[in-house]
């Protein structure tokens, strides 16, 4: 599809004036992203995004858990003066619906684009870490006291490990590909660690772990920062959904403590950034305290276990399935994406006593809440 239709598309939407450009933006995995300038000088930008419906079955049920959590997080912030640069706002189509279907049945929504904010791939500083964690911890806590029943599931299973696990073992068996014979080593290090990773799903069926609402794509690069890198808006919640506190806390670390890339080929370049995990713990802890209980602590240093295993887990999967999920840039990019998450997964493996020592004396500043159970 052209720029041109792309503006007509634009043009569905409830927006100030009349966009008069259009350029593709940010590097997503799952969504296509362009920025619409309009002919109103003094008016905002906005970001245009093609819903993957592939990934996201079910875009009604998508659209309505974003406006519900970013109506629930603008009424904790509407003291603020520029609330719309601190939470994403949707903007409804001229028929006032949350997305637009075009006439190839591709699925489209509308948000303004928040200005003079970057993201970063990989951190450079604690401080920015620390920020990272300030912006998740926020989040979880204005999200604590939203019902989690009143979110759907956008992608069913989406942290649960078992489920990953069976979707790998079916791929291992029906080989679609005809890769299997390439990555046996691969295969073998998931294989002997995957009875290990079921913790954070045994303390919730024990009734240790509260339903919370997560975002559960807590990539580094979901968090805007502004000029002077302060955080200000936690982006991408496609994936915002009921779930436990040490997947957000996992995943994020999976992205800041690696001091190289995600799909990083140099395997030796992928060592932990042990300074960057005490910052990122820092400022989450000092922010998720006040609801957080104990056991929810004890669980993170499972999720900080979990992640770097369950996406090459996911990687491999779809490598094996023939690269049918996530963009990829070479025919072999899932492969090298898998050995740089499990390269990353033995070194947290290697690192785990300091990683915990780490989290717990961070913990200790503060007075927890009271377990539920």
């Amino acid at each position: 599809m052209g720029i041109s239709s792309n503006l007509k598309i634009a043009e569905q939407f409830n927006i100030e004036g009349n966009p008069v450009s259009i350029t593709e933006f940010g590097s997503g995995h799952i969504n296509d992203t362009y920025r619409v300038s309009t002919d109103r000088a003094e008016g905002p930008e906005y970001l245009l995004q093609r819903i993957n419906n592939f990934v996201f079955k079910d875009v009604e049920v998508l659209m309505d858990n974003i406006k519900k959590v970013t109506d629930h997080l603008q009424k904790k912030m509407t003291d603020h003066p520029d609330i719309d640069q601190k939470v994403l706002k949707i903007i409804p189509t001229k028929d006032q619906k949350l997305y637009y279907i075009d006439e190839d049945d591709k699925y489209w929504r509308l948000m303004i684009l928040i200005k003079d904010t970057r993201s970063y791939d990989i951190l450079e500083t604690e401080s920015q870490a620390e920020e990272g964690g300030r912006a998740f911890g926020n989040f979880q806590a204005m999200l604590a006291d939203l019902d989690p029943g009143k979110i759907d599931y956008t992608i069913p299973n989406f942290c649960n490990i078992e489920f990953r696990l069976r979707n790998f073992h079916t791929a291992l068996k029906n080989d679609i590909a005809n890769r299997k014979k390439d990555v046996e080593t691969e295969i073998k290090y998931i294989l002997e660690r995957e009875n290990q990773m079921g913790t954070i799903l045994q303390m919730a069926a024990r009734g240790e772990l509260p339903l919370r609402i997560t975002h559960n794509d807590t990539k580094f690069n979901n968090i805007l920062l502004d000029k002077n890198d302060k955080a200000q808006c936690v982006i991408d919640l496609d994936t915002v959904m009921p779930g436990y506190v040490a997947y957000d806390f996992g995943d994020a670390i999976r992205t800041i403590i690696n001091r190289a890339a995600e799909d990083e080929a140099d395997l030796s370049k992928i060592q932990l950034n042990i300074p960057l995990f005490r910052a990122y713990t820092k400022g989450y802890l000092e922010a998720a305290h006040q609801f957080l209980t104990k056991n929810e602590v004890s669980s993170l240093l499972q999720g900080v276990l979990l992640f770097p295993y369950m996406q090459s887990v996911r990687f491999l999967t779809d490598y094996l399935e023939g690269d049918t999920y996530y963009k990829i840039q070479h025919e072999h990019h899932n492969l090298q994406r898998t050995r740089a998450q499990l390269k990353l997964a033995n070194e947290v493996e290697l690192h785990q006593n300091e990683l915990e020592e780490i989290i717990q004396t961070e913990a200790a500043k503060y007075t927890l809440a009271v377990d539920e159970n």
